[in-house]
C-alpha cells in the first residue's frame, strides 16, 4: 500500500497509509497525541521508579522517545519492550521531525530505529529497549508489564487487533494492578476489555478526539 509523510496539526509528522487514509499517529498533532494518551495518561500513572512498559505497535518510535524523555526528566527506569509486526524502515523513521520538533539533537530517536531487533539494548542509563518483530496474536508473556500502550491501527481498519483474544494476551501480560492505555474509545472494544477481566474508563482525548480509554487490571 502506498505510504507518505504528512504534517500534523502540531507540526510533528506521521506516516500515512494512503489506501485506508489512516495515520501511524493523530492528524491532529502527533506529539500531542503520544503526551497527551501514553504520558499524561499512562506513564503519570505509575507509582514506582522502575516501569516495565509493552508497546503495541511501535511504529515510528515516537511513544518510545517521548517516554525516553520524560524518564529523564522524572527520574525513571525503563524497561521498553516494542512489538511490530511491520517495522517501518529506517529511511522512513528518520524523515520524522521528531528530534527537531521537541528541540532535541537525534541520537537517541537514531539509535531507536538503528538498535536490532530481539535484543536488549541500552539507550541511555536507565532505557532499556527490546523491540520484537512479532505478530500481536503471538505475544504469550504473562505477568511482565507494568504498563502497556495499546497502539494498534483503528478498529474500522483492523478490528482483528482489537479482539477479545488480543486484551486476554494483554491482560494475561500485565502485572497485578498493571494499566493498558490507548486512544480508543469504541463500545466494542470497551466491551471486549471488560469481558477479560479489565476495569475500564474513559477519560478526555487528545486534540480532536472526544475521549479515550484507561484499562486497570486490578487485584481480585
Amino acid at each position: 500500500m502506498e505510504r507518505k509523510i504528512i504534517t500534523t496539526l502540531d507540526g510533528s509528522t506521521t506516516i500515512q497509509i494512503v489506501d485506508w487514509e489512516e495515520c501511524y499517529h493523530s492528524k491532529n498533532g502527533a506529539i500531542q497525541e503520544a503526551y497527551h494518551v501514553f504520558i499524561k495518561n499512562g506513564l503519570h500513572l505509575m507509582q514506582g521508579k522502575s516501569v516495565s512498559i509493552l508497546e503495541i505497535g511501535f511504529g515510528t518510535g515516537l511513544n518510545a522517545l517521548v517516554t525516553l524523555l520524560e524518564a529523564q526528566k522524572s527520574n525513571l527506569t525503563i524497561d521498553y519492550i516494542g512489538v511490530e509486526a511491520y517495522p517501518v524502515s529506517l529511511e522512513e523513521a528518520m524523515a520524522m521531525n521528531y528530534s527537531n520538533q521537541l528541540q532535541m539533537d537525534t541520537t537517541a530517536f537514531e539509535k531507536l530505529h538503528t538498535s536490532p531487533w530481539e535484543e536488549t539494548i541500552p539507550i541511555s542509563p536507565t532505557f532499556k529497549l527490546t523491540k520484537r518483530k512479532q505478530f500481536f496474536d503471538q505475544i504469550d508473556d504473562f505477568d511482565q508489564f507494568d504498563l502497556i500502550y495499546f497502539d494498534a491501527f483503528g478498529y474500522q481498519f483492523q478490528p482483528e487487533l482489537w479482539s477479545t483474544g488480543i486484551f486476554q494476551l494483554m491482560f494475561n501480560a500485565l502485572k497485578e494492578n498493571g494499566v493498558l492505555v490507548t486512544y480508543a474509545a469504541r463500545g466494542v472494544v470497551k466491551r471486549s476489555m471488560k469481558e477479560v477481566g479489565f476495569t475500564v474508563t474513559k477519560v478526555e482525548g487528545p486534540p480532536g478526539k472526544r475521549e479515550m480509554m484507561i484499562a486497570y487490571k486490578k487485584k481480585k
